[in-house]
């Protein structure tokens, strides 16, 4: 059987220190205190540490989210949420700098297949940026993490008050969610194969879970939460929309999404 000679010694000392007080309690209680009070420091220091520039790197260091980009770019944190911003290269920083708002921002996207159509925006002088709010299906707390997002950008880092939305797949039920309740705050929606009818991609069953409700709760309430019925507000600003959508999708069908949405 292995010996923690460590433990071993431990209890030696504990041994020695007990008899050494007849193993009467109320004597040990007594001369622990009397050793707190002849202690010359207290035995818990709750005196503020000072933030050293080294501690203070390391703990900058462990707060900041990393992610892997298709382009060198910024990663930062809003409201705990990992958000990215990739400026163009070679194009001095200025305000209202046009920007895409790319959906979903997740673990592992956007991907590198995102590096040819991200280099066009930044050789044409654009930003590109998102945040990871979970798979949230469009559900309110992620609009209002995209408005939180939103405000960093345009308020902090002097972008366009007015960006243009790019949303692929399911980044439609995001992006389209929150630009119906901010129809000014956009500039235009573009789509691949944006998923636009929660009915269709991932179906009620599995989206109830991110809205916080059951599946007769959400169907009871979808016209409140889904893109297909929520975008008159973009059409009374007028909004430019345009989505690339193959008609042999069958994850995210066509007539049911894009189809629905342009009728």
């Amino acid at each position: 059987m292995y010996k923690d000679e460590i433990i071993a010694e431990v209890w030696r000392n504990r041994d020695a220190y007990v008899r050494a007080h007849h193993h009467d309690l109320n004597e040990i209680v007594a001369d622990l205190r009397r050793r707190e009070k002849e202690h010359p420091q207290r035995v818990v220091d709750r005196r503020p540490r000072r933030r050293t520039e080294s501690n203070a790197m390391k703990e900058d260091a462990m707060l900041t989210p990393s992610k892997a980009l298709p382009l060198a770019g910024e990663v930062f944190s809003v409201q705990g949420h990992t958000a990215f911003l990739i400026r163009p290269g070679q194009v001095a920083a200025r305000n209202q700098m046009a920007w895409v708002w790319y959906a979903p921002t997740l673990p592992g996207l956007p991907g590198t297949e995102e590096t040819w159509m991200f280099e066009k925006f930044t050789n044409a002088g654009i930003a590109v940026a998102g945040i990871d709010v979970g798979e949230s299906c469009g559900n309110p707390n992620g609009r209002g993490l995209f408005s939180a997002f939103y405000e960093e950008l345009v308020l902090r880092r002097g972008l366009s008050k007015t960006p243009c939305l790019l949303a692929r797949s399911r980044g439609g039920l995001m992006l389209y969610n929150w630009a119906a309740e901010h129809p000014s705050s956009v500039a235009c929606v573009a789509g691949i194969y944006p998923v636009c009818n929660l009915s269709s991609y991932p179906g009620i069953k599995s989206a109830c879970g991110a809205y916080g409700m059951t599946e007769e709760q959400l169907t009871a309430k979808l016209t409140e939460h889904n893109p297909i019925d929520r975008v008159e507000p973009l059409a009374k600003a007028h909004v430019p929309i345009y989505h690339i959508h193959g008609d042999s999708d069958t994850v995210v069908p066509l007539e049911k999404n894009s189809g629905e949405l342009a009728q």
